[in-house]
């Protein structure tokens, strides 16, 4: 517990956060595992097909309905943006490190918005149910980890201080992330067909999921900038469901395609 200590805050005197902890952990490992065993969140290119394994997917009805990709992301994204932004003005303050938090998140959710709106190209649409799931996921957890945060104030910082190495791997992985965000979209440019190609360049020449794994790297920077239980367990759940998405995602390609490099890997290159 004393080593423990030195890398995290002490658990908030709050019932609220210490149950999310752990309901999101093992609620966010269990949607890791259904992307693994073929029952997917539907978006992307799982957003009509019934397995990830069929090269020519049918259209599967929604029970709550479907609307665009587009529109899907941006419901993803905006309100964790919006929270993120009023961090600033409901709950003020001229910590260090509650700053470089609230600056991570509002950067990181206004990164995807505008991926959404000037950058990404879709094709088909998304599931309003796995909307609503991914999008509460968001924004709870980026509210919980502000509130978390704010907690802290006051208290003996950890005696590991890792929110500047927290600010590096955030770089690193929001640029990571949109780097290969970009490449997936020249994908889409260079015909003009609205189709699954195998991504090239980058860490898409030994991974296929090289935005899930920067992606990763930005959950991750958001614990070493807080060093809270809470962005511990979030960081850990939203690791195992995009290991899980990852996964899926490769087997996916290589149903789809013949040509499919046998060497790249889901998430880890060389290794997974």
């Amino acid at each position: 517990m004393e080593m423990l200590k030195s890398f995290v805050y002490p658990p908030p005197p709050s019932i609220l956060l210490n149950g999310m902890s752990v309901v999101g952990l093992a609620a966010l490992a269990k949607i890791g595992w259904s992307e693994v065993t073929g029952n997917h969140l539907k978006y992307s290119k799982f957003a009509s097909s019934s397995t990830s394994t069929s090269p020519k997917p049918q259209p599967q009805k929604q029970p709550l309905g479907s609307f665009s990709s587009r529109t899907g992301m941006l419901c993803l994204y905006t309100p964790a943006f919006l929270a993120a932004s009023a961090s600033f003005f409901v709950l003020p303050s001229d910590d260090l490190r509650f700053i470089l938090l609230k600056s991570a998140l509002a950067l990181h959710f206004f990164k995807r918005v505008f991926e959404v709106l000037f950058i990404h190209k879709y094709s088909g649409g998304m599931a309003v149910d796995s909307a609503i799931v991914i999008s509460s996921s968001y924004f709870s957890s980026t509210a919980l980890m502000l509130y978390s945060q704010n907690l802290t104030l006051g208290l003996t910082e950890p005696s590991f201080d890792m929110k500047l190495a927290g600010v590096v791997m955030f770089v690193v992985g929001i640029i990571g992330n949109l780097y290969h965000h970009v490449l997936l979209a020249k994908l889409r440019n260079e015909d003009g067909k609205k189709e699954y190609k195998i991504p090239k360049g980058g860490l898409f020449d030994v991974i296929i999921c090289p935005h899930y794994l920067f992606e990763i790297l930005v959950f991750w920077s958001f614990f070493l900038i807080s060093q809270t239980i809470y962005s511990f367990t979030f960081a850990m759940g939203t690791m195992c469901y995009l290991i899980g998405r990852s996964y899926a995602t490769r087997s996916w390609y290589l149903s789809k395609f013949d040509d499919f490099p046998k060497h790249v890997k889901a998430l880890i290159p060389f290794v997974f």
